[in-house]
């Protein structure tokens, strides 16, 4: 299982909506490396500014690697971490993550990033298992 639910939250969900605040909690304990690399990422958003920031350090083990793959993979994850930072996030190879400000002025940045040819840019022998 990729996240571990309260039974309260999983009753919640059995009874109609869920709050959200209450999944990304949820999710926050669950994923700590995953919910960490974002935190850092949006802080690092704030105080540097610029278009974006990413990570490119590789995970120190499988099962950070493996927090990430989930926590993006996910739409619903993935769709309640952008709402709860108020940013967009992008995801190449097993590590790269970047946060991305709301403002429309980094649309074409992000579009490269998230590009066919930004990805293939992004290879490396190193990264082929990952």
């Amino acid at each position: 299982m990729s996240l571990d639910v309260s039974p309260a939250l999983l009753e919640q969900a059995e009874r109609g909506e869920v709050d959200e605040a209450a999944f990304v909690d949820c999710v926050r304990n669950s994923l700590p490396y995953a919910w960490g690399m974002i935190s850092s990422l949006v802080a690092q958003l704030k105080v540097d500014g610029g278009e974006f920031a990413d990570n490119q350090t590789p995970p120190p083990d499988e099962q950070a690697r493996g927090q990430l793959l989930r926590a993006l993979a996910s739409d619903a994850i993935r769709g309640s971490l952008e709402r709860h930072f108020g940013v967009r996030l992008a995801f190449q190879n097993c590590h790269r993550v970047a946060v991305f400000p709301l403002d429309p002025a980094v649309d074409v940045r992000l579009a490269k990033f998230t590009s066919i040819r930004g990805q293939l840019l992004n290879q490396s022998p190193e990264l082929r298992d990952c």
